[in-house]
C-alpha cells in the first residue's frame, strides 16, 4: 500500500494527482499546516523539511513531488514518462522540471500575500514583481501537453498553472493547457479526493497597486 501525507491544495496534489492517474491504490493521511503536525519528530523522519508531500513505498520514504512522480512513472505507469535514450527525453526532463520554475513565484507570492498575514510585513514590490515574473514564465506553458502526450510533466506543470490561476490571469496558452488538464478523469478524481481547501481562501489575490 501506498501511503501519502496531503494538505488540500498544496504540492503534494501532484502526487495525489498522479496516484489516481495511475488508479493506484493508497492511505491518504490529511495533515495542517498549522497544527505542529508537520514538525513533529515523526513527519520530520520522513519529510525533513517538515512539509508534504511524503510518501512511502516500496519500503521508502520519499518527500520532493518531482522525485516522487518520476518514480511512481518508473515503477508503476512508463506510459506517463519518457525512457531514458528515447526520443523527446530532453523536452520531457525539461517540462517536468520547469514546473520548479513556476513554483518557485508561487512559492514566494504565497509567502506575501498568504503566510505574512500583517501588511507591514509584506513587500507591494516583491509581489509585483513575483506577479509579473509568473506571468511570463507561464507564456511557455501549452497549448499543448509537453509532448503531446499526458505525462508525469504535465501533472508537474499543471498544478502550477492551476495554482498561478489565483495571482495572475492566464495566458491564453497557459488557460489551454490547464482546460486539458482538468477534463482528465484522474485530475477531477483527485481534486474530488483532495479536501477542504485551508491554504487560498480566496480564488484571486491581486497584487498591490503601486
Amino acid at each position: 500500500m501506498i501511503r501519502l501525507w496531503h494538505v488540500a491544495q498544496s504540492r503534494s496534489f501532484r502526487v495525489l494527482w498522479a496516484l489516481e492517474e495511475m488508479e493506484l491504490a493508497y492511505d491518504l493521511v490529511p495533515c495542517d499546516f498549522l497544527d505542529g503536525s508537520l514538525r513533529a519528530p515523526e513527519h520530520l523522519a520522513r519529510s525533513p523539511a517538515g512539509r508534504v508531500p511524503a510518501v512511502e513505498l516500496d519500503g521508502l520514504c520519499l518527500c520532493e513531488s518531482g522525485a516522487i512522480l518520476h518514480y511512481l512513472a518508473e515503477t508503476r505507469a512508463p506510459h506517463l514518462r519518457v525512457a531514458e535514450g528515447a526520443a523527446g527525453r530532453a523536452a520531457f526532463l525539461q517540462g517536468l522540471h520547469y514546473a520548479e520554475t513556476l513554483g518557485a513565484h508561487l512559492a514566494n507570492l504565497t509567502q506575501q500575500h498568504i503566510v505574512l498575514r500583517e501588511n507591514w510585513m509584506r513587500s507591494p514590490t516583491v509581489m509585483r514583481l513575483e506577479a509579473r515574473r509568473l506571468a511570463n514564465a507561464l507564456g511557455a506553458v501549452g497549448p499543448d501537453l509537453v509532448m503531446g502526450e499526458f505525462t508525469v510533466a504535465d501533472i508537474a506543470q499543471g498544478y502550477a498553472v492551476l495554482l498561478a490561476q489565483r495571482f495572475v490571469d492566464l495566458p491564453d496558452c497557459a488557460a489551454a493547457y490547464l482546460r486539458d488538464c482538468a477534463a482528465r478523469t484522474g485530475f477531477q478524481r483527485a481534486l474530488a479526493a483532495d479536501g477542504p481547501g485551508a491554504i487560498y481562501t480566496q480564488a484571486f489575490y491581486p497584487p498591490p497597486e503601486g
